[in-house]
């Protein structure tokens, strides 16, 4: 398992660890009400960036346009400088996995699989979220496959209530990956999120014995963000320390969302149809 910390989608952290854990957060109601905002303004962003998208366009443009618009709607990029990192968008095409560096030299071309994740923090609290774009046309085993990580999403946001546990959405997720013939990532997982980007609980997408099996309360705010490869679930660093790649080239697609947990269900913060 990976367990490097300088890293943007939570690395799985073996039971064994030794690393202090501050506990799970339970928030406010004023404390939601920023979140609200922040989230908002990463979903404008990422509305905004899937809208558009087009080959000839690199990944740096992409960057440039999220920090100014999350700076410009008051907050400033999670992101950025998190443990060294560049940018204020991960920017991961194809094989890439989780992390990818925005660069001028990397152009976005028709047919790629492109995933942009992206934070904003707001007035002492961070929104997240990731989704895939298809550039243009795919292929239809890319299409396949973007669908069915948008589907995971939702089949794990659909166990979201006070009284359910994280296995729960683990195995909602794991279960729907698996039955359309992907594999999911387990290197990387969810994670609450809110006064830092990255707080208990982990957030797994698949069933494991590594971590409690949390059970939800209300006002828990989680980034829940399962990722399937097309092939192997396997993943390997780059010599950048950041980019995850599939080990076998296949492809790579995320979708995330910040999520409140309520006592009936759930408000999904991140919500791009409210923006």
């Amino acid at each position: 398992m990976n367990i490097l910390s300088n890293l943007l989608t939570q690395p799985v952290q073996p039971a064994r660890s030794k690393q202090k854990r501050r506990g799970v957060e339970i928030k406010s109601q004023r404390e939601i009400e920023v979140m609200r905002e922040a989230a908002k303004i990463v979903a404008t962003v990422l509305k905004e960036i899937s809208q558009m998208v087009k080959p000839g366009m690199t990944t740096a443009d992409l960057d440039a346009h999220a920090e100014k618009r999350i700076r410009q709607m008051g907050a400033t990029p999670s992101f950025k400088g998190y443990h060294g990192f560049p940018g204020s968008i991960c920017s991961s095409i194809n094989n890439e996995v989780v992390h990818g560096i925005p660069s001028a030299k990397k152009v976005i071309r028709a047919g790629d699989v492109l995933k942009v994740d992206t934070g904003a923090y707001y007035q002492g609290f961070h929104g997240d979220s990731c989704i895939t774009i298809p550039v243009g046309e795919v292929t239809p085993e890319a299409a396949r496959l973007i669908r069915v990580a948008e589907e995971a999403l939702y089949k794990g946001i659909e166990q979201v209530k006070a009284g359910n546990y994280l296995l729960d959405l683990a195995g909602a997720i794991e279960d729907h990956v698996k039955a359309n013939g992907f594999t999911v990532v387990e290197d990387f997982t969810g994670h609450g999120v809110g006064r830092n980007l990255h707080e208990e609980p982990s957030v797994f997408n698949f069933r494991t014995r590594e971590m409690p099996n949390v059970k939800l309360r209300a006002g828990m705010t989680l980034a829940i963000e399962p990722i399937l490869n097309a092939g192997s679930r396997h993943t390997r660093i780059l010599s950048d320390r950041w980019t995850a790649v599939t080990v076998d080239n296949s492809l790579s697609a995320q979708f995330e969302h910040t999520v409140l947990v309520t006592e009936t269900g759930y408000e999904i913060l991140t919500d791009r149809s409210k923006v």
